[in-house]
């Protein structure tokens, strides 16, 4: 069962700076987190299109219903976390880290209105979108049954580097003082569930690898890492001072590369265990996927449409957005700072 959020949590409008606002209305792909039942976090690339509101605090992502494997954990745990973390093919040009940790408030249903408004702003990150008979059918699920998830921001937490490094600047909730405290280890064991030197070829290969853990307040935490090799063990981590958490628990590793316009997409998403003692950092995949696009944009977006179709036929099948809809009404009342 997912605790509740604390209730001393704001709720108040959490203000940031003007570099902060430059970084998250102008990078191409973020790393978005959400946690996991068993009190890990997952991270994954994302192109939020600058979806960002500064009066209402909040930002904002775009996801289709045809994927929709991780709107259940956030329907269970709507505690979520943004990593504006490279400033590539994007429009910023300041240099910093920011972390964006709210609530997400999750919609079931297309509006029609809100995807007319997502128009130009798709275009202007993303370009534009091939039209006629052919494109339309093989778009259409993929551009019509989305959803914005709206993140109602309670931190923002930004460093003057895009490794996280300088001092860091927090505002609405206060950064907790205490790590988070060591998890009792899995009961299948902590070790590498995958071929370590097989992940290290995989994710080396790749521009940015971002770590994902629990927060001592529930709220997922992103900050960016290298891998410096492998061992029996697992991968090899390092992280600037502080980054990462003394002890062991659950942790998501991302890794990915992308082209202008988000075209040549390639990523690596794993869970697994993380050992942190001292100076060394050491982390255990126990399952790991991904992919790597064609760098051709019809080309990508043919199998994205191809592969949302799949999804949306499969999901009307099995009646995944009235199951969706059953754990939202189950667990809305378990979040009751939630609009």
């Amino acid at each position: 069962m997912v605790e509740p959020i604390p209730a001393q949590q704001p709720l108040a409008t959490v203000s940031w700076s003007d570099e902060a606002q430059e970084v998250m209305a102008s990078d191409l792909v973020t790393a978005f987190a959400y946690g996991t039942p068993a009190g890990g976090a997952v991270a994954i690339p994302v192109s939020p299109t600058g979806l960002v509101d500064r009066d209402a605090g909040s930002v904002g992502v775009t996801t289709s219903l045809a994927f929709n494997g991780k709107l259940r954990h956030i329907l269970r745990d709507p505690r979520v976390a943004m990593a504006y973390h490279t400033r590539e093919h994007g429009f910023a040009t300041v240099g910093d880290f920011v972390l964006a940790q709210g609530v997400a408030t999750v919609p079931l249903t297309p509006s029609p209105e809100v995807l007319d408004a997502l128009k130009p702003r798709i275009e202007r990150f993303l370009g534009g979108m091939p039209s006629g008979r052919f494109w339309d059918w093989v778009l259409g699920d993929y551009l019509d049954n989305r959803v914005v998830i709206d993140i109602a921001l309670r931190r923002m937490t930004s460093w003057p580097d895009t490794e996280a490094a300088g001092e860091r600047t927090v505002s609405g909730a206060t950064w907790p003082e205490e790590q988070p405290a060591s998890q009792e280890p899995p009961a299948k064991g902590t070790g590498p569930r995958v071929d370590t030197r097989k992940l290290h070829g995989q994710v080396s290969k790749l521009s940015h690898r971002l770590l994902s853990y629990r927060g001592t307040d529930g709220f997922p935490v992103i900050v960016p890492v290298r891998v410096t090799g492998h061992t029996a063990q697992g991968l090899l981590l390092e992280a600037v001072a502080g980054l990462l958490p003394a002890g062991e628990r659950r942790a998501g590793l991302t890794a990915h590369s992308f082209g202008p316009k988000a075209v040549g997409l390639a990523n690596r998403i794993c869970t697994g265990w993380l050992r942190v003692s001292g100076d060394t950092a050491e982390y255990a995949a126990h399952t790991t996927s991904g992919f790597a696009a064609p760098p051709v944009k019809h080309v990508q977006l043919f199998f994205n449409g191809m592969f949302a179709k799949q999804g949306w036929r499969k999901a009307r099948r099995e009646g995944t957005v009235a199951e969706l809809a059953k754990i939202q009404a189950a667990h809305g009342t378990t979040h009751p700072d939630v609009s």
